[in-house]
């Protein structure tokens, strides 16, 4: 599955991203729609606001403490997600929070005890865990001691401030593996690429440094030998000649690894390889990848410039067919690739080097390889998985 086939919210310019602050203005508005719900705990004081039990002055007054209270809190929280406050700021804020819910409760009734939940989930998940856990002890012993002075205070309340504490600490955590992973991540590819570049280097060094040296060597032979012996120097040349073409090889060899071939690429080259060749072409325009690896991908890629190679060159072929499709097959999602001609040598044609070759790298990608002989000529089918191997773990 691609990323535009992805639900909307799990796209990776549409998701949370979990301990980092936010990228632009929607994703912060996604983060704070996030902590809305949780405020239905609030519902009780406004209700008892907006109830008229109370003066204007206390009416007010307390509009004013619960506003002060909400924007601690979500300013508290909403922060914590990206650029967290200071250890000293934090233990500031969630002990105005503690504060202002003990006074809150006990001056305007136990309609306002709700707000020791906040006071218990903004503890757990900004404080160090130690001192989270102190913190949530002492705050739901003030929430029992200010609703025992309601005769009907709710004692499963302890439970739900207790556990929403400890919740948060356990979801900190959480955030903060993952955010040491992302950062691991990053650190191992870095550290793949730093490892690929030295091979690269060495391996042109390796592969440079005798030939280049062997070409100077002759180089300067063929120019002393030049005056008086021509056939000698032209000799030199001859060597240096052929030096350079193998250092060029070798060099080709080298970077293979660091070209993909696109499989949309080896199409539109097969249909000009072929026509060249004056075979007819049936080779489709634009194959549907979606979801597939890109190693695999590249396995096929090079499957089908094997395939046209040989029919170009062996077959003597009038008539070539590639196709490209996904299957549904007992080993799970495969994309197939199948080059069919109606060539006269396909019948006795063996497996060669570069099958071979071919055949080891498909199984590396996980897929397999079949050629062989037709009542029409000569096919080769290749065959990968089309989607991502299951992750570990993840019981696949």
């Amino acid at each position: 599955m691609t990323e535009d086939e992805l639900p909307e919210e799990c796209r990776a310019e549409n998701a949370i991203r979990v301990g980092q602050p936010p990228r632009d203005r929607g994703e912060a508005v996604r983060k704070l729609v996030w902590i809305l719900p949780w405020l239905i705990f609030l519902g009780a004081p406004v209700q008892d606001l907006t109830s008229g039990g109370h003066p204007a002055a206390v009416t007010a007054a307390g509009w004013l403490a619960l506003v002060s209270f909400t924007g601690v809190y979500l300013t508290l929280v909403f922060r914590n997600m990206g650029r967290p406050f200071s250890g000293r700021s934090v233990t500031v804020l969630v002990v105005f929070l503690g504060t202002l819910a003990v006074v809150l409760g006990l001056s305007l009734g136990y309609q306002w005890i709700g707000l020791f939940v906040y006071v218990s989930v903004a503890c757990g998940a900004t404080l160090p865990i130690r001192a989270a856990y102190w913190a949530i002890g002492l705050n739901s012993l003030a929430m029992v001691s200010v609703g025992l002075t309601e005769s009907k205070f709710d004692w499963s309340l302890v439970l739900v401030v207790v556990l929403l504490g400890f919740a948060m600490t356990g979801v900190k955590q959480l955030v903060r593996t993952t955010v040491e992973l992302r950062k691991a991540r990053a650190t191992v590819a870095q550290l793949a690429a730093n490892e690929e570049r030295l091979r690269l280097a060495r391996d042109l060094h390796d592969l440079l440094g005798h030939s280049l040296s062997l070409i100077t060597l002759k180089s300067e032979l063929a120019g002393r030998m030049l005056p008086d012996h021509p056939d000698k120097a032209a000799q030199q040349v001859a060597d240096i000649e052929q030096v350079s073409r193998q250092a060029l090889v070798d060099v080709r060899e080298a970077v293979t690894g660091y070209r993909r071939p696109r499989l949309s690429a080896e199409l539109a080259g097969a249909q000009v390889a072929l026509t060249a060749a004056g075979i007819v072409a049936d080779v489709p325009d634009e194959p549907d990848l979606s979801g597939v690896p890109e190693d695999n991908e590249s396995a096929l890629a090079w499957a089908l410039r094997e395939g046209i190679t040989n029919v170009v060159r062996h077959s003597g072929a009038g008539r070539c067919t590639v196709e490209v499709l996904k299957r549904q097959t007992l080993d799970g999602h495969m994309l197939e690739l199948s080059v069919e001609d109606d060539g006269s040598g396909g019948s006795g044609r063996s497996p060669g080097n570069g099958l071979t070759g071919l055949t080891e790298r498909l199984e590396k990608a996980g897929g397999t390889l079949e050629a062989g002989g037709t009542k029409r000529g000569f096919r080769l089918v290749a065959r990968v998985p089309a989607d991502f191997p299951p992750a570990v773990g993840s019981g696949a």
